[in-house]
């Protein structure tokens, strides 16, 4: 990491000693306050089921033991130096584990993504259930859908003067602006002549047209002998679309880094990311393929002026929270520190190959590093992480505020008093969002001895899910993020559904969110086409002058309505049954790819077989679920043992195609995989704040032992 940053490594690591030594106790400090403020809601809700429960006694009771803190007057944020792929341009978001090259390359290349590939390869276009399929190759009946549909989309985004994209058959380029003809044999401009931005080629026959809408790139890829060009009159072979604004490199809840070795492998990726040179080897169709970071894109302008926009993604980075710690550095005492600072201090100073100019491509244009910071708690655990950004600055010789906070909006201290926990960074904060599935898992978690929750399915009609959406929104524009900062959105969870997709994710833009995350590159090309719908930056000032965005208590008063049952009795047994069976079967088929394999986000099958994005977020759901159901007797403990070796088959079957799969059954009392789901759900219950990552380490450090004896 130091060559090239004229840093000397003994001053390096003495200003590590020097910062663990503050905050470590800091650290391990706010950890008690969880547990603490824990302890006294059991014993609230244990004395409560003796008593009509009471909405207002309650809060006045978080308001007392400070886990509602008081709320202070309105505010703007003054982060400054961001980039405009986070302040200005609303898009989608890519999230990939940092541990996977290829994956990050990937996400990193994402920027620009085919309309026609993502069309073509999804369930976007539906095929006549009548008509002749093409034996392999290529299906023009398919193609055509595609065509059309891209034809649609070019009409609703970049809308000609008279006369739509279905009718050109020549794009070209006179007197520096785009003349489209048309098969009448007309001669039109854009409606919006200011759209057209660029172009390659001639200005007679351009190989490329680059238009922009609202702030998003649009490519109109030209050529006559291309196999697809040939069957368009306009001789148009692709679409090519600005996708993945930004990508979030993801060192938390999407690997499986356990151990210093880990951590080493997902700095030097960060490292290779930061510097420009980190490469893949992978074999595609029998041919070794090196994949490498995309260069910037290049153009004329108008008047034939060279001009380039980033060929990648923004890349941020997403350091772990403040519970694990790590082996990658020991203190005198030979104890693990807190892996959070280790992250912060590593991943900060590997950003700074971007900031000093030696890295082969730039990141942040205008000087920023990026790092989302999750699963905080509360404004003292933001405001600890804004102290430890300060002082990593001063140690690299940064000015203040180099160093962007994101912050996840994933845990109910943190979601009820956001407003305090943005105030609490307002110089750096660059992102807030919201997580549906971690925050899920910290509901059921915090008021597990409140009574046994809702269907997990049928959460998301809880009063308090609405209320965490809109307010975070809201809470975002109050506090002046518009223009300076993201509010995002949480993550597509069905890679394959991507029709459910287009229909569904247009609400994110919709509410106001200027990113929301998807699940692959080619997710990010078709969920874009939202953010051309859909003007954000209208959204957003929109409800700033609305009235309805003066936020009330009702909308506190929600988000802290328990997401309880009611009445248990009325669910039948094979009601209780089948929701253990999903949830058993989500958890086993997660948790055997993690211990096992060291997969830590994958397409896991359902037990439908639907293939869903689960991660350690998902995990934390069904655990707690489960933890919480068998606390208040709606499952046995016999019962949930039978469920747990019945679906542990279900799930060896799923993944009997996969050569280095390891079967959990019939060996059930030496499968490590299959421990873990147990004690994740007959432990579940005494884990801090409900999360996995404790057992889960735990389990695959024991696994990594034993291979290497």
């Amino acid at each position: 990491m130091l060559p090239g940053l004229h840093i000397n490594q003994q001053d390096f690591w003495q200003a590590v000693a020097d910062v663990l030594n503050e905050f470590i106790p800091r650290n391990k400090a706010l950890l008690a306050t969880r547990d603490l403020l824990q302890s006294k809601i059991d014993i609230w809700h244990l004395d409560d089921l003796n008593r009509p429960f009471s909405q207002q006694k309650y809060q006045q009771f978080l308001h007392e033991i400070g886990y509602l803190v008081p709320e202070q007057g309105d505010f703007q944020i003054t982060t400054e130096n961001v980039d405009p792929e986070v302040a200005l341009i609303a898009g989608p978001q890519l999230v990939v584990p940092l541990m996977n090259a290829r994956f990050a390359l990937n996400a990193a290349n994402a920027r620009w993504g085919s309309l026609y590939d993502a069309l073509y390869g999804s369930d976007v276009i539906v095929d006549d259930p009548d008509s002749e399929k093409a034996t392999g190759g290529y299906d023009p009946i398919r193609g055509q859908k595609v065509q059309t549909f891209a034809r649609n989309f070019l009409d609703g985004s970049l809308p000609l003067a008279q006369g739509s994209h279905h009718d050109v058959v020549k794009y070209k380029i006179d007197k520096q602006q785009l003349i489209i003809e048309l098969n009448t044999g007309s001669l039109v401009n854009l409606k919006d002549i200011s759209q057209f931005v660029g172009f390659n080629g001639s200005v007679e026959t351009p190989s490329a047209i680059l238009c922009i809408h609202n702030g998003l790139h649009i490519e109109i890829q030209i050529d006559e002998n291309n196999l697809i060009g040939q069957t368009d009159a306009a001789g148009v072979k692709d679409v090519v679309l600005e996708s993945a604004l930004s990508t979030i490199q993801d060192c938390e809840d999407s690997i499986t880094a356990v151990d210093a070795a880990d951590k080493t492998v997902v700095y030097a990726n960060w490292l290779g990311l930061m510097k420009g040179d980190l490469a893949e080897t992978i074999s595609k169709g029998g041919k070794q393929i090196t994949r490498t970071l995309n260069p910037d894109r290049t153009y004329l302008t108008s008047v034939g002026e060279a001009m380039s926009l980033p060929g990648r993604s923004l890349q941020f980075i997403r350091n772990v929270g403040h519970l694990m710690t790590t082996d990658a550095i020991l203190t005198a005492n030979n104890e693990e520190v807190p892996e959070g600072i280790v992250d912060a201090l590593i991943t900060s100073l590997i950003a700074l190959h971007d900031l000093n100019g030696s890295s082969k491509y730039v990141n942040s244009k205008h000087g920023s590093i990026y790092i989302v910071k999750p699963k905080m708690h509360g404004p003292e655990e933001v405001q600890f992480t804004n102290e430890l950004f300060s002082r990593i600055e001063t140690n690299l010789g940064l000015a203040q505020n180099t160093i962007k906070m994101g912050i996840m909006d994933e845990e109910r201290r943190t979601s009820v008093n956001l407003k305090e926990c943005i105030r609490a960074a307002s110089a750096r904060v660059a992102f807030i969002n919201t997580g549906f599935l971690d925050r899920t898992g910290d509901e059921i978690h915090t008021s597990m001895l409140a009574g046994p929750m809702v269907r997990k399915e049928l959460m998301k009609n809880e009063k308090w899910i609405s209320a965490y959406e809109n307010r975070n929104v809201v809470i975002g524009l109050k506090a002046g993020l518009k223009g300076k900062a993201q509010i995002g959105k949480g993550m597509w969870a069905t890679p394959d559904e991507m029709a459910a997709m287009l229909k569904t994710k247009i609400g994110h833009p919709k509410s106001g969110a200027s990113c929301a995350w998807v699940p692959s590159p080619t997710a990010a090309t078709l969920h874009v086409m939202h953010y051309h719908q859909v003007s954000v930056s209208d959204v957003q000032q929109q409800m700033l002058t609305a009235a309805n965005l003066s936020e009330d208590n009702s909308q506190l008063n929600a988000l802290l309505t328990i997401p309880l049952l009611g009445n248990p009795a009325n669910l039948s047994k094979q009601e209780r049954q089948d929701e253990l069976d999903n949830n058993v079967q989500g958890l086993l088929g997660y948790v055997v790819r993690w211990v096992n394999q060291g997969v830590g986000c994958s397409k896991v099958p359902d037990i439908n077989n639907v293939g869903r994005m689960e991660d350690r977020a998902t995990l934390r759901i069904s655990s707690q679920h489960i933890c919480n159901w068998l606390h208040h007797d709606l499952l046995s403990a016999d019962q949930v043992m039978q469920t747990l070796k019945r679906m542990a088959v279900v799930v060896d079957t799923q993944n009997e195609q996969d050569s280095s799969y390891i079967a959990m059954a019939p060996n059930f009392d030496t499968s490590l995989a299959f421990q873990a789901a147990v004690d994740l759900i007959f432990k579940g219950k005494e884990q801090p704040s409900g999360y996995t990552e404790p057992l889960l380490h735990k389990k695959r450090s024991e696994l990594k032992h034993s291979l290497a004896n």
